[in-house]
């Protein structure tokens, strides 16, 4: 009866030991795969904040942007990129900039965008992603002039176009 009784102890030992390891391996991968809080504000939550994030210059609105072509087996050295409106890059024929000839481009890969006076660059589910200054976009991203970004083996200049 003893033996029985320590067996039924073990058993339920070993169940519960099981237990434990299940809800903390759980709890590890749901906190893991929870979206992380940003600590960036976008500027309408910043203006309802309270901060003062001033104007932008007067130049910076009208002067579109453009990207300029570093390296890439499609475009030469030196390509201009006019971002006046959205462009989106891919291998697809209906992307404004066609990257067909690389083959670690997607369909439809990024696109860059015009909001507030300021150009944002932004991953349209890329399976490879898309870079800023050798950092892969997690978000859109505000470009600045000098940032650097990757799409496939194409790296561009971002810049400001001044005509």
């Amino acid at each position: 009866m003893v033996e029985q009784a320590l067996l039924l102890a073990r058993v339920a030992f070993v169940v519960l030991l099981y237990l434990f390891v299940w809800r903390v391996v759980r709890l590890s991968v749901r906190d893991v795969r929870a979206p992380q809080e940003s600590l960036i504000l976008s500027p309408e939550a910043a203006r309802a904040a309270g901060f003062d994030l001033g104007e932008p210059p007067a130049a910076a609105a009208d002067e579109p942007g453009e990207l300029v072509v570093r390296d890439s087996p499609v475009f030469p050295v030196g390509t201009r990129v006019v971002l006046d409106d959205e462009v989106v890059f891919g291998r697809s024929e209906d992307c404004e900039v066609v990257l067909a000839a690389d083959a670690t481009v997607s369909a439809r890969h990024a696109r860059v965008f015009e909001r507030g006076g300021a150009r944002y660059l932004e991953d349209l589910g890329s399976t490879n992603g898309t870079f800023v200054n050798g950092v892969q976009l997690a978000a859109e991203r505000q470009l600045r002039p000098g940032d650097t970004v990757q799409i496939g083996a194409t790296e561009l200049v971002y810049g400001r176009s001044g005509r």
